[in-house]
This record gives C-alpha cells, sequence and structure tokens, in this order.
C-alpha cells in the first residue's frame, strides 16, 4: 500500500489507498495519483490494460503525464495522457478534481475505473451518484466523446474510485466513521477478485478543514 501526497499544500480532503497486484507478479498496473492543483485536488486511478510489466509502464506513463499537465483541465488533461501512450498497451482511467473555489466535484473517466460519491448528510437524495464513463482507451486509436460532469459535494462526502480488480457492490455497509484508509483496506480485501491488479481509492472531502491533500 502506497500513500502520495504533497504535504506542504492546503488540506482539500483525507484520502487512502489499497492496492494489490496480481499473484505471481512483481508489479501492479494498477495506479493513482492525488495532487495539490490550486484551490483543489486532482484525484486519478489508472488501470494498465491487462497486467505485468507492460501494464506497470503503460500506468506510469499516465501518471506521469497527470502529473506534468495536473494544472490543466480534465479533458486536456485526458488528452495528455492519450498522447504519451501512445504505441503502449493504453489505459483506462478515472479522474476527479475536487474543491475548488465552491464546494464541487468535477469527475470523467474512460473505460470501466468505477466512480462513486457517497454523500455523508443523512436527508441528501439522492445519497450517491455513479460516475458514467465512456468506453475507450486512452493510448488507443481514438478517444471516446468526452464531458466532465458536476456533483455537489460536501463536508464528509466520500468519493471511491476502483478498477476492474474489484467486484461490484463494495459500497453497500460501508462503517461512517472509518477513516479513508480503513475503507479503502475493507473494500480490498472483501471485494477483491483475486483474478486481477486491484486498486481502490477513497477520498472524504474535508472541506477546508484538517486533510492530508
Amino acid at each position: 500500500m502506497r500513500r502520495d501526497a504533497s504535504v506542504d499544500a492546503p488540506p482539500v480532503i483525507d484520502w487512502g489507498v489499497a492496492t494489490l497486484a496480481l499473484a505471481g507478479e512483481m508489479e501492479s498496473g494498477d495506479l493513482h495519483l492525488v495532487k495539490r492543483v490550486g484551490r483543489g485536488t486532482l484525484v486519478a486511478a489508472v488501470d494498465g490494460l491487462g497486467h505485468g510489466a507492460e501494464a506497470a509502464a503503460a500506468a506510469r506513463a499516465a501518471v506521469a503525464a497527470l502529473d506534468q499537465y495536473a494544472e490543466e483541465s480534465l479533458l486536456p488533461l485526458v488528452r495528455r495522457c492519450h498522447d504519451a501512450l501512445a504505441g503502449s498497451r493504453g489505459v483506462v482511467m478515472s479522474l476527479a478534481y475536487v474543491g475548488g473555489v465552491q464546494p464541487s466535484l468535477t469527475w470523467l473517466g474512460v473505460g470501466n475505473v468505477e466512480g462513486v460519491v457517497l454523500h455523508a448528510a443523512p436527508n441528501k437524495r439522492p445519497a450517491r451518484a455513479s460516475l458514467v464513463t465512456r468506453g475507450g482507451i486512452v493510448g488507443g486509436t481514438t478517444l471516446p466523446p468526452l464531458r466532465p460532469d458536476v456533483v455537489s459535494i460536501a463536508r464528509g462526502d466520500l468519493l471511491i474510485f476502483a478498477t476492474d480488480g474489484i467486484r461490484g457492490g463494495f459500497t453497500e455497509g460501508l462503517p461512517t466513521d472509518a477513516t479513508p484508509q480503513q475503507l479503502a483496506d475493507e473494500i480490498l480485501a472483501r471485494y477483491g477478485k483475486g483474478t486481477d491488479d486491484a486498486l481502490v481509492l477513497v477520498a472524504r472531502y474535508a472541506g477546508g478543514g484538517s486533510g492530508r491533500a
């Protein structure tokens, strides 16, 4: 398990990540990035196609592009990754920008990295929002038409990204008082398929309060 965050950036989110490589592989093709950008934080989960060294290399190239061009908005950021991955195995990814001037989350996805927002307020309806991803491969022949969506958020709301090494239904019965790292660990332990690399990233919006990124 790895945690990477800017230690000198003002807090926006508390977060944790849990990862597991496919048995027999030396490295995972599922990687993440959490980076403070302006008044918000960029959060991304990347899944290199397949598994093994080539998948990991593609995922690393995508994360490097995300890191280098993190100041750009999500749509051109995905295009930067697409260009950087030309000739590689390619990746699927979901990414979000959390915070900013208004308490909101902007996200988009290419491929099958699942994204969910769980609202903390008990009277919030709907209680959750799901990311609508577009089929395709970042680094493939052409990107699908992409349009970022915006979700209003409040302090305590959770963002969860999960790669396809995690079974569906992973949001059921999550303890609301657990830390993001505890939630990521629990989801991986309970819902990891064991037939592919797996990654779960959980971020709780701190609303400008205490946080890690």
